[in-house]
């Protein structure tokens, strides 16, 4: 099932950031610290030229910190990126980025204008609560659903920085594919638009080949499932979550993985790391050049 995800405001927001982006002195873009790649909109790095980005990635205490300090590589092999991680709502931290916002523009005078600071994150990556931490103050909209950010606003921050806040948007087509299930899986993805068993089905099929020890130990397995549907069916069984006749309820089942995994109590997971990504981008890269060549 390909997962897409783009309503009108997410379309009206990506053109109005196309409008401004030009005047900004320097982007932040806030991503998931679980799924880094997934989580960073491919649309900034075509709008935003030669203005200098720091990439945070957020929710640090739920992601593994080995595949993190990995990812931080990773990211700052492009040009002109920092790569930082944040924990929710940790006020030094988040000031700390303001330090890093003065080392990346050294050339910038504030006390004749006013530092231009663009904010940009996918929805529910957390964006909204770390303005406000930023800021001291409630100057953000937050809620726990995608997209609750619908209209751009400007900040006053301290020494003359104009923080610029952006609506969260996605992008017309997810890909790979599998970017598009990572998403979903992080609640980045309003839960109306997507299949819950499914997307559970995919989250099942990955804990199972990189946290075998986290999912059992979880939900008390002694031998390792065969594959994510056993899982899910043991899960099942465990909980007691049966329909009639004995018949496994996996949107039940479906429910408590993907609520488990976006709270943390599954232990501290990554969905992905730069290995896999690069990987899954040179296949859909193949699957493209296939698609295009002629009979």
């Amino acid at each position: 099932m390909a997962i897409n995800w783009f309503p009108g405001h997410m379309h009206k927001a990506r053109k109005e950031i196309k409008k401004v982006m030009p005047q900004m002195d320097l982007i932040i873009e806030v991503v998931d610290a679980r799924l880094p790649f997934s989580s960073e909109n491919p649309l900034v790095p075509a709008l935003r030229g030669d203005t200098p980005v720091i990439k945070v990635l957020n929710k640090r205490d739920l992601a593994d910190p080995e595949i993190t300090e990995r990812w931080l590589a990773w990211l700052e092999k492009e040009r002109g990126v920092r790569a930082i991680t944040m924990t929710h709502n940790q006020r030094a931290e988040a000031l700390d980025i303001l330090r890093l916002v003065g080392e990346m523009t050294p050339g910038h005078d504030r006390q004749k204008r006013a530092l231009r600071v663009m904010i940009l994150g996918i929805p529910n990556v957390g964006k909204s609560t770390l303005i406000n931490t930023i800021a001291g103050r409630p100057a953000a909209k937050t809620g726990n659903e995608p997209a609750v950010t619908r209209a751009q606003q400007t900040i006053k921050l301290p020494d003359n920085v104009l923080l610029y806040d952006t609506p969260g948007f996605l992008w017309p087509k997810l890909s790979p594919e599998a970017c598009g299930y990572r998403l979903a899986i992080s609640g980045a993805i309003r839960s109306a638009v997507i299949e819950f068993e499914d997307v559970a089905m995919f989250e099942a099929d990955y804990l199972l080949e990189a946290y075998p020890e986290l999912v059992m130990a979880r939900y008390g397995f002694e031998e390792r499932p065969q594959d994510g549907l056993a899982l899910m069916d043991g899960i099942a069984l465990k909980r007691r979550f049966l329909g009639r006749g004995g018949v496994p309820d996996l949107h039940k089942v479906s429910e408590i993985l993907l609520n488990e995994f976006r709270s943390g109590k599954l232990g501290r997971i990554s969905l992905e790391t730069p290995e896999m990504v690069e990987r899954e981008m040179k296949e859909e890269a193949e699957r493209q050049n296939a698609k295009n060549s002629p009979p």
